[in-house]
């Protein structure tokens, strides 16, 4: 899952994501999951850290939406 959100983030192809923390909640009509990610450069070195929110309907046409936030 990372890779996908790496992308939709748009962080360099030298840097990755490392994976925190994560939560799923269902409210109505969403099923949500919340990653929390560190943005490591090639050095190991933290540089950013990521909120990503992956909601998908649980209703057809089961739509999902992922948003992201940087908090840190």
């Amino acid at each position: 899952m990372s890779e996908e959100h790496k992308a939709k983030i748009g962080i360099p192809a030298d840097h990755n994501l490392v994976q925190t923390d994560t939560k799923w909640e269902q409210r109505k009509s969403l099923d949500t999951d919340t990653y929390w990610y560190d943005e490591v450069d090639g050095e190991g070195n933290v540089v950013a850290k990521w909120v990503v929110k992956d909601s998908t309907s649980v209703y057809p046409p089961f739509g999902r939406d992922i948003s992201f936030e940087k908090v840190g």
